[in-house]
This record gives C-alpha cells, sequence and structure tokens, in this order.
C-alpha cells in the first residue's frame, strides 16, 4: 500500500482533467474515427490479458531479454510474440531498449506474480472465457433488467463461481489486488479511531480491518463472515500484528450480524446484491447495532454527471454477473433509511471508493 495518500480533492480534481482530456481528444476527431477507437478498446486488454497468459512479466522479471530466448521462455512464436509486444509497447506496457531488448516498466512490472500489487489475476480473470461471454449478452441483461448468469448457468454468480475453482481464484486475486491499491486510501480518509470497537461484516480474511486497528491504536475489532472465508484470517492478521485486538466470529450476514460494535464496516458488500438483499444485510446490521451505533459503507457513489469512471463501468458488472448495482447518494440515503439508519455524510477518498456513514 502507497505511504503517501494523496488529498481527495486532489485526486477528484485529476478526475476532472482526465475526463476533459479524454472529451478533448474524442473531438479532435471525426465521430466515426473516435467511435471506432472505442468499438475496439477491448482488443489491448485481451492483449493483456495474453501477456499474462504467456507469463511474459515473470519471464523479464530477471533482466531483459532478446527475442528469441523471451520467445523460448514463454513458448511462443517470435513474430507473433514481437507483434504483441509492439502493440503492448505503443500503450505505455514493455519497453524496447536500444540493443533490441525487451525489459519491464512500471506497468508492465505490475504483471508480475509476485508484485507488490500484482494485476496478472485481474487480467486473467477479466479476460477469461467466461466474462468475456457474459459482457457479449449485455444487451439481455439491459432488457430484462437482471444478471445474465442464472439464464446461462442455471444459478446466481456466486453459486457458479463456486463450482469452478481456478476462476474463483483468479475471482480473489482480483479482489485482493483491489483491496491493496485501495485498503491506504480509505483509511487515511476517515478517522475510525473515534470507535471503540469495529465490526467487519463479511470482512473476509481481515486485510481491511488490519488496516482500520493500525491506524486506530485504541480500537478493537471484530472479524465477521462466513467459516471457510475467515480460516485463513489468523496468519493475516498476526503478519499485521492485531490479532491480540481481534475477535473472529463465524456467519452469514443474512441470518444475523454480531452485537456490540460502535461502529459496523461493510466494504463493498452491499454492492454485491439488489436491494432486497441489500436491505436485508442493513436490517440485520440495524438488529445487531446499539443505540447511536455508525455503519460506514465503503462503496464507489454513481453521479449523474455525464463523466466517465469506472464506477459506470463496474455497475454494469454488477447487473451482468449478480443482478446487482453501484448506487447513487439518493439511492445509498434511501437504503439506509429503509433500515433504519440516517445517512449523515459521504466522505470522499482518493480512489473511486467512499465511505457512507449513517447512525442508527
Amino acid at each position: 500500500m502507497p505511504d503517501i495518500v494523496p488529498p481527495a480533492g486532489l485526486a477528484r480534481a485529476l478526475q476532472w482533467v482526465r475526463h476533459h482530456l479524454l472529451w478533448l481528444h474524442q473531438r479532435l476527431l471525426p465521430a466515426p474515427m473516435a467511435m471506432m477507437e472505442l468499438i475496439v478498446s477491448g482488443w489491448p486488454a485481451q492483449a493483456i490479458t495474453a501477456a499474462a497468459q504467456l507469463g511474459i512479466a515473470d519471464a523479464l522479471a530477471d533482466g531483459p531479454l532478446p527475442l528469441d530466448e523471451l520467445a523460448a521462455r514463454v513458448d511462443a512464436d517470435p513474430d507473433a510474440l514481437s507483434r504483441l509486444l509492439r502493440a503492448l509497447i505503443g500503450r505505455g506496457i514493455f519497453r524496447r531498449r536500444r540493443d533490441g531488448r525487451y525489459a519491464l516498466n512500471s506497468l508492465a512490472a505490475t504483471l508480475r506474480s509476485d508484485a507488490p500489487i500484482s494485476l496478472k489475476g485481474a487480467a486473467l480473470f477479466q479476460g477469461s472465457a467466461e466474462q468475456r461471454e457474459r459482457w457479449t449478452l449485455l444487451a439481455d441483461s439491459v432488457r430484462s433488467g437482471e444478471s445474465i448468469v442464472p439464464a446461462l448457468r442455471g444459478k446466481d454468480g456466486f453459486d457458479y463461481l463456486a463450482d469452478l475453482p481456478e476462476h474463483a481464484d483468479l475471482f480473489n486475486q482480483t479482489m485482493t489486488s483491489l483491496a491493496q491499491m485501495t485498503l491506504a486510501v480509505v483509511v487515511g480518509s476517515y478517522d475510525f479511531g473515534t470507535h471503540r470497537t469495529i465490526v467487519d461484516v463479511g470482512g473476509g480474511q481481515g486485510a481491511m480491518l488490519a488496516a482500520i486497528l493500525a491506524k486506530a491504536p485504541a480500537s478493537q475489532g471484530i472479524l465477521y463472515d462466513l467459516p471457510t472465508v475467515v480460516a485463513g484470517a489468523p496468519r493475516m492478521l498476526q503478519q499485521k500484528n492485531v490479532a491480540g485486538r481481534v475477535r473472529i466470529i463465524e456467519g452469514s450476514f443474512f441470518d444475523m450480524v454480531p452485537p456490540g460494535g460502535d461502529a459496523y464496516v461493510l466494504k463493498n458488500v452491499i454492492h454485491d446484491w439488489p436491494d432486497a438483499k441489500a436491505l436485508q444485510i442493513l436490517r440485520n446490521v440495524r438488529a445487531a447495532a446499539g443505540p447511536g451505533a455508525t455503519v460506514l459503507l465503503v462503496e464507489m457513489v454513481v453521479g449523474d454527471n455525464g463523466r466517465d469512471g469506472p464506477q459506470n463501468w463496474v455497475d454494469l458488472e454488477m447487473l451482468l454477473n449478480l443482478g446487482a448495482r453501484e448506487r447513487t447518494a439518493d439511492e445509498y440515503r434511501n437504503l439506509l433509511s429503509a433500515a433504519g439508519f440516517r445517512m449523515t455524510r459521504i466522505v470522499p477518498t482518493a480512489s473511486p471508493l467512499n465511505v457512507i456513514e449513517a447512525v442508527g
């Protein structure tokens, strides 16, 4: 995680600049040419997946290599490999030295298996046949307003994922990488130390809770998730030196939520579920939370400002895979109100995530 967290205002200003640079780029081209660029914009993503499948970044981890040696290491045709690398280098991924050898650069290094924040699993997951198949059926989900997975596989997204251990592992790697990228900015943007006992609902193996407790040394934690999920939590918490301040409780947030918390944190939980199930989770939190307890939803917030942003595309991913959604500020306010909470503020971070604060 980064040691220095940029101010949220600066990060949002840079997003504004990027949006207007994109707007300018599109308007400098005739509309058909700009649209054609967008139509084929999936090609670079698939090229990144191919590089991850071939293990090019891992092959270059020990230093630059000439084409023939690199091709031998990744079991690829030298000419075809050079064409793939030429395309990726044009997008700033990998580099070719003056002596003709290929080497990593900062973007390519993120595809190493052992990178501090490795995105190899994310590239393999998002470029997988399963993901591509679903996105080709986006129009069907837009027509129905529901996930495409039950119609394809006869079960919902999470149940289907459980049937594919290798694909599920790639999904978990992707979620871990995203968490590593955002934990520091989330924890650095909100003062969790005002709460004595923090319950991380659906907290996985405890990475979020560990980061919170590291910044809030006087606080205690409760980690709550399914038994199979929290099985690896003790090791994680020991590594982060917070195990002595965390109690692990097994269970499903659809059944109950542990009582005794001053604050209940749900990171990327509510966006996984349609309104009825999201409300069920929040009502269980409300039943567990004492008077004056705080609920903190760490989520993206969708805006209708016409700007590009990951929240718009993740929203479609939620529709396709889970029949769920990213939500606007008003939608979160209404959902929390229906569960018995009053939304008090939305705290922006230097990432696409926000901390949505509400009280009982």
